[in-house]
């Protein structure tokens, strides 16, 4: 009995202690101490800890510095060291701290005309073929839907326009054709019986596109590899409002002819014509949440910024000023004031890492903010590329999300965190 007594005893203590320390401001802030720490070799980072705290490690790739109510590391080399938090000795928390190779990339600013190639042929819409008096669409009455790309018909492979009429007349005297979609990443297969029309011509009943395009803004490249990324979110089909699903495409150089000004409701454009010369700088294999992506086939210079940069991480932007690259005029790039709204220091990829504002007297009165087609400005806070202007405040133009560079950085297919990863 005095055994079971005495272990309630000691038990209750127990639990009376673990809520004291729960309640503890000190526990509190050991536990908001990240468990893993990613640095830039060269960058330093502080993180807030309790005065009676102590930081132990031994390591050539970590610089740690305890201060009375901050942990101070920078990285010296790249590894990964753990840091050992202990109280009076006694180890309560172990940190992991990864250093990586600092990295560089060309920001951009440039307007950039852009050209997309879909995968197969897109669907935009039906059409009613008159036949006998009556009105049809063949391809609704056999299923497809607005935002299916035909990628065969009768076993022939459909990459653009002009393979659907040839396939078409190969069709003519079969009757009903096999069509096999792409829907939503998925294949679906379906029969379509075409409706001679009066033209004396074999009908769908279905609005087709293979490719689209648009102009937007290059965000960097790295001047190693020549991979690059730009516009900082997805292209969509301006009918179907689905994400084009891109075979290939190009970009070229663009110049702006004239801004239309953004208020309250109703976003601003760049308004832009592809240079004359219409030369390819780059492909294009990639469109993402995160922009487009590709390779270059020569440099390009903003004609400010054009030597490489270092970038920042997404828990080292700050709240304050900053500036955009951008061009509001003819294809002269310009850097203007902005201001971070706010920021959030992402574990995981995430097109809204930013809240932005721009401050620019000189901007805010060409433009009235945020407007299409600066999509993809990059953005520069203390020497570094933080990231990307994705979008615009409908009710604030003067206020839009940005991206965290890292994510476009990892869509180009550029591992930062690859040991042995060298600085451009």
């Amino acid at each position: 009995m005095k055994w079971e007594a005495l272990r309630k005893w000691l038990g209750g203590i127990l639990l009376v202690s673990l809520c004291l320390i729960g309640m503890n401001n000190s526990f509190s802030n050991v536990l908001a101490i990240p468990k893993k720490i990613v640095i830039m070799e060269g960058d330093e980072i502080s993180v807030s800890k309790p005065y009676n705290i102590d930081a132990v490690t031994a390591s050539s790739t970590l610089q740690v510095a305890d201060r009375k109510s901050t942990l101070a590391m920078k990285g010296m080399n790249t590894g990964n060291e753990e840091v050992m938090l202990e109280l009076a000795g006694f180890p309560i928390k172990k940190v992991n701290v990864e250093v990586i190779k600092d990295f560089k990339v060309i920001p951009g600013g440039q307007s950039i005309g852009v050209k997309l190639n879909t995968v197969g042929v897109l669907v935009v819409g039906h059409h009613l073929v008159e036949k006998d008096g009556k009105k049809q669409s063949p391809g609704e009455e056999a299923g497809i839907e607005v935002g299916d790309l035909i990628t065969e018909i009768e076993g022939e492979k459909v990459e653009k326009l002009e393979d659907v009429a040839t396939a078409m007349k190969k069709a003519e005297t079969r009757g009903a054709v096999e069509v096999i979609l792409l829907r939503e990443s998925e294949e679906v297969k379906t029969n379509l019986t075409p409706v001679k029309g009066e033209d004396g011509n074999f009908k769908l009943g279905l609005y087709i596109r293979d490719s689209a395009a648009g102009i937007g803004t290059m965000t960097f490249y790295d001047p190693v590899s020549k991979k690059y990324g730009a516009l900082g979110h997805v292209i969509s089909d301006m009918d179907t409002k689905k994400p084009i699903v891109v075979e290939d495409g190009q970009i070229v150089r663009s110049t702006v002819t004239s801004i239309e000004k953004g208020t309250n409701g109703e976003p601003g454009e760049k308004l832009a014509r592809f240079s004359k010369d219409r030369k390819v700088i780059g492909d294009i294999n990639r469109n993402s949440p995160f922009g487009i992506f590709g390779k270059l086939n020569q440099d390009i210079n903003n004609g400010l910024l054009s030597k490489p940069m270092p970038i920042a991480l997404s828990h080292q932007v700050k709240e304050g000023k900053a500036q955009i690259l951008t061009v509001v005029e003819g294809d002269e790039v310009e850097l203007y004031d902005i201001e971070i709204i706010s920021t959030i220091p992402q574990k995981f990829p995430a097109t809204k890492g930013m809240v932005i504002k721009i401050t620019d007297p000189k901007l805010l009165e060409k433009t009235g903010g945020i407007v299409q087609g600066m999509s993809g400005s990059p953005i520069i806070q203390e020497g570094k590329v933080i990231g990307a202007v994705t979008h615009v405040f409908v009710n604030d133009p003067t206020s839009g999300y940005g991206v965290h560079i890292e994510w476009m950085l990892s869509e180009a297919g550029i591992d930062i965190y690859k040991k042995g990863n060298k600085a451009s």
